[in-house]
């Protein structure tokens, strides 16, 4: 592709929103997970026996490895969500910005 054709996705309407939707939902998903993680962090610093303590009576797993079992099963299905829009949605604009340049182009 030339130079020119670069230049004509990027003023594109569909890429510029392209750009804004992936990037809102990129900076939403990654601030969940920061919020989440960081989250865990500081009980773990600042009230490490509140995750110590056993699910239920009796039980040998705690609070803590339930929350980061939880955590990470979390985060698959996030990034799995990400996939998903990416390879239908964000996808499907970029089909369409890409055959608009190739049509301008001819």
């Amino acid at each position: 592709m030339s130079s020119a054709m670069y230049e004509r996705m990027r003023v594109n309407p569909k890429f510029q929103e392209l750009v804004s939707r992936r990037g809102r939902f990129a900076w939403t998903l990654a601030f969940v997970v920061l919020a989440m993680f960081y989250g865990f962090v500081m009980v773990v610093a600042f009230n490490p026996a509140a995750l110590g303590q056993p699910v239920a009576e009796g039980s040998m797993l705690t609070v803590g490895v339930a929350v980061e079992l939880f955590m990470f099963i979390f985060f698959w299905t996030l990034t799995a969500v990400y996939v998903k829009r990416a390879n239908s949605e964000f996808d499907a604009l970029t089909q369409e910005i890409v055959k608009e340049a190739w049509k301008e182009n001819k």
